[in-house]
């Protein structure tokens, strides 16, 4: 049986000095990529670096410009929805609380115009903070009843909510990211599964592995991160995100990539089938390396660090035996018409 390819895509900003889209649109392109999710960009090339659900119409019309320049497509917009705190509470993080109603006509209204105005199916978000160093089942239900609301607004626009694993959130782990799925019960709604981001939680690949596992029915698309547990570390069950300097290319960290990989290869035709009856062209591995530095609402690996992330990632899927495919030279006689 033919495994159907991977479309191989990464977060634009993380490749970007500057965070122009030039810069963003010309690493992508020369490493060889066609998606890619905007986060942090400069549209205008004056210094002024904005994330993307907070473009105008006319900036996003000229992102789109960039895009046909270059060939470039949206794979899903890196918003925070969900990066918020579920009660108005104070403890030991430094997150926010917004009022719900609020939240939903402010950033999650932007985030869902962000979407239609730039073409993609695919919205990036979270699963809301509980109060730090409490027990996340009491906030469960809310969590739940707070995404399924979201949902349902990305739902009337034709548009999938993808929900990312990732430390200190409700979602913090694979099967608790699967009983959120269950309990939302929505085919707009799945999951984005990230290793590093399970590595970071001071997990081995094997536990990463399981915890992917957990997740597997309900997963949308993948980001590739990996991570080097810190030994010297303590966990105490709370990620300090600015703390975590060990982040590594997809093939030398403890995110269990390998053990990943060889269960996707035979789960990836259904994976992809699903997915594409959402109208997503295919199913996304996406890059979000963090190579020179990562934090709660982005990450660095300079356009050098970005083009060893995505070789680590297509060895890894070489040694995997899954398929992908970089831009090559018939690519480029098609864009000159020949």
């Amino acid at each position: 049986m033919n495994t159907p390819d991977v479309l191989i895509s990464a977060f634009a900003d993380e490749a970007a000095n500057h965070k122009t889209a030039l810069e963003q649109m010309t690493a992508l392109s020369a490493i060889g990529l066609r998606y890619y999710s905007p986060r942090f960009i400069d549209v205008n090339g004056t210094g002024e670096v904005k994330h993307v659900v907070d473009l105008n119409k006319s900036e996003n019309k000229r992102l789109l410009k960039w895009h046909d320049e270059y060939g470039m497509s949206v794979t899903s917009i890196g918003s925070r929805v969900g990066k918020v705190k579920l009660v108005d509470q104070q403890d030991s993080s430094r997150n926010v609380f917004v009022p719900f109603k609020k939240y939903l006509s402010g950033e999650v209204k932007k985030t869902i115009t962000s979407a239609l105005q730039l073409g993609t199916k695919l919205i990036r978000g979270f699963s809301f903070y509980h109060p730090a160093g409490e027990d996340q089942g009491p906030y469960i239900n809310q969590a739940v009843d707070q995404i399924g609301q979201i949902v349902d607004l990305c739902a009337k626009e034709g548009l999938i909510y993808g929900l990312e694993i990732e430390p200190n959130l409700v979602g913090d782990t694979g099967p608790m990211l699967a009983t959120l799925a269950k309990k939302v019960n929505h085919p707009n709604m799945v999951c984005i599964f990230d290793g590093g981001n399970v590595a970071a939680q001071n997990k081995n690949p094997v536990q990463v592995y399981e915890e992917y596992l957990a997740m597997r029915p309900y997963i949308g698309w993948i980001h590739i991160k990996d991570y080097r547990i810190d030994k010297s570390l303590k966990w105490e069950g709370h990620v300090d995100e600015e703390r975590l300097k060990n982040f590594v290319p997809a093939n030398v960290g403890d995110a269990g990539h390998e053990l990943v990989f060889r269960d996707l290869r035979d789960h990836l035709p259904k994976m992809t089938k699903k997915v594409q009856k959402l109208g997503v062209p295919g199913f996304f591995l996406e890059t979000e390396p963090h190579l020179k530095g990562g934090g709660q609402f982005g990450g660095f690996s300079g356009p050098d660090g970005m083009g060893v992330a995505v070789r680590a990632l297509c060895s890894a899927l070489d040694y995997a035996d899954i398929g992908y495919k970089l831009r090559d030279f018939a690519d480029i006689q098609a864009d000159r018409g020949f």
